[in-house]
């Protein structure tokens, strides 16, 4: 028998409400209608990554759409069958590929067999994770869930300008439960200043105002100067290593934007995470809840509540027998555990 459509009201958040209801939508095969997309946002409505997120998930499991255009904010979708395949999508602006990729690797880890997506636009856009958060700090955890997935950046893509490229392969796996309520041990720290088509004295300004303000030594900097037909671009990403999990901190370089003030944002993210005693930070905890919720359950520590948080979890209880149980742990930790409600 044919389940009732989902209702859904896209003005409770951003474009994660849309990724968030794709992903659970292929995943169990409930339809949904989703209305007032991104209704609070400046430029409201579907834009062309949102789009291509659509058209992704709507080829990988043949679904039925309506709505979908530039700008439109209803929009209705009603999956079939998941397929594997050899698939390329490409964004056409500087749009987050990381965002696209998030919101297929739930339906292709539960395909039938093997499948490569090729997703080409923005790498390294301000507005989304850049992949070096997905490759060394998202997809570890997916993987020790259980999930097979690798991941390769082709080609860095910046904004404006795009043209990067990512490359997965997925293989069918299933996911277990993950507890991540404490870091454990520190192992290892760096900090990395990419630049492309930039003068020299960019990331060298960052990778100083790092080491003035964290007293880093040299061995962990490095400068990566990349071909300048990638640029213009340049991002600053700082990683710490502890035994059971990695954070990637990032913030990217802008026109009017001092490259002390570049390396301040980055430096105060990570801060306000390593203050909080908490093991994610809200970044990776927006993310791990769904992965979480599908594989049954799963718990994790981090700073606070969030809107992304609590809407996700709003999208991600209408689709499946979920609840969440948040308790604070002291005024900077806040500890999330995932339940099945039957």
């Amino acid at each position: 028998m044919k389940q009732d459509v989902i209702e859904l009201d896209g003005a409770i958040g951003g474009g994660q409400v849309l990724r968030s209801a794709l992903s659970l939508s292929m995943v169990t095969g409930q339809a949904f209608r989703m209305k007032q997309i991104r209704a609070r946002r400046s430029r409201p409505g579907l834009l062309r990554q949102h789009l291509t997120a659509v058209a992704a998930a709507a080829e990988v499991c043949g679904a039925q759409v309506s709505g979908a255009h530039m700008g439109s904010q209803a929009l209705s979708f009603e999956p079939g069958e998941i397929r594997a395949g050899d698939f390329q999508f490409a964004i056409g602006t500087a749009g987050s590929c990381t965002l696209v990729l998030q919101t297929l690797l739930p339906a292709l880890i539960q395909a039938p067999q093997a499948s490569r997506v090729r997703i080409s636009g923005g790498t390294h856009n301000p507005l989304a994770p850049p992949t070096d958060f997905l490759s060394r700090s998202w997809l570890p955890l997916l993987r020790r869930m259980g999930a097979d997935v690798e991941l390769d950046l082709v080609r860095h893509g910046f904004v404006p300008a795009g043209g990067g490229e990512v490359e997965v392969r997925v293989r069918p796996s299933s996911l277990t439960r993950l507890d991540l309520c404490d870091r454990g041990e520190a192992i290892s720290r760096q900090a990395v200043a990419l630049t492309a088509g930039l003068a020299a004295t960019v990331a060298q300004r960052e990778l100083s105002q790092v080491a003035k303000r964290l007293n880093w030594p040299a061995e962990t900097m490095q400068q990566v100067m990349l071909d300048p037909a990638r640029g213009p671009g340049n991002v600053l990403l700082l990683e710490y290593a502890f035994e059971h999990v990695t954070e990637v901190f990032s913030a990217f370089g802008q026109v009017s934007l001092r490259a002390e003030k570049v390396a301040d944002a980055a430096i105060n993210q990570a801060a306000d995470w390593l203050r909080s005693d908490a093991a994610v930070a809200e970044h990776l905890a927006d993310q791990l809840l769904l992965p979480m919720a599908l594989a049954g359950g799963g718990s994790f520590t981090t700073p606070r509540m969030t809107d992304h948080l609590r809407s996700n979890m709003e999208v991600i209880q209408l689709f499946l027998p979920a609840r969440f149980d948040c308790r604070e742990e002291g005024g900077d930790r806040l500890r999330i555990e995932i339940l099945q409600t039957e």
